[in-house]
């Protein structure tokens, strides 16, 4: 385990664009990421590719490894990684990147009956795992490329501590993390996804973030 200031920070799913890209963000930054993926020569494939230091293995053991664990994982594998990971994740930050897609239809919103992905998360971890929702709307071609993405990161939990490790954590690879409440809030933010996904696609573009105002003026008074 790392030193509190710099947490070692496991990706699951890390071989996927959004994981890889916050894996390169996050190691630029100086700290220590281990990519995890079902075949764990295929994640140390994939960080030997990466560069910055990156490790990768087998998805319990990146868990298993690290102090923070990051899912950033399709919704129709989401609650079969969570049962494989859920030994090793007992009393650490769990942060859900997912979103429930629906394919072909993904850029309608179709939130699943349990009312978001993390809120389902948390139900299957238990309460001992402190649940952060956050990512969903941030876009992996800037990190690819070396550069912050240039958006906000909305960060969701009932574990005011772990929302703000993670808003942290956000601020190193977007324009700022902005707390947005309560886990039950995700439900937005996974919304939202849809919705970019559709600007993207009527815009011909491959960037769509979220921004919110009102911030500056609100720090200066």
């Amino acid at each position: 385990m790392s030193d509190i200031s710099k947490p070692v920070i496991g990706i699951i799913g890390g071989t996927g664009s959004l994981g890889s890209g916050l894996a390169k963000g996050w190691a630029r930054a100086g700290h220590q990421v281990i990519i995890g993926s079902r075949a764990a020569e295929k994640a140390a494939s994939a960080a030997a590719e990466l560069g910055f230091g990156i490790e990768g293995d087998s998805n319990w053991a990146a868990a298993a490894a690290s102090d923070i664990v990051v899912l950033t994982v399709p919704f129709s594998n989401h609650g079969a990684i969570l049962g494989e990971i859920k030994p090793a994740v007992d009393g650490k930050i769990v942060v859900d990147t997912t979103v429930p897609l629906a394919p072909p239809k993904v850029s309608k919103v179709q939130l699943p009956e349990g009312g978001s992905a993390a809120l389902i998360t948390q139900r299957l971890l238990g309460e001992t795992v402190r649940v952060v929702s956050a990512f969903h709307t941030l876009g992996a071609a800037k990190l690819h490329a070396g550069e912050r993405a240039d958006c906000d990161v909305l960060v969701f939990s009932d574990d005011k501590g772990a929302r703000n490790t993670v808003i942290a954590l956000a601020e190193l690879v977007a324009r700022r993390g902005i707390g947005g409440g309560s886990l039950a809030n995700s439900a937005a933010a996974e919304a939202m996804t849809s919705v970019l996904i559709w600007i993207n696609r009527q815009c011909k573009i491959t960037g769509a973030g979220i921004a919110v105002t009102g911030l500056e003026a609100a720090q200066q008074a």
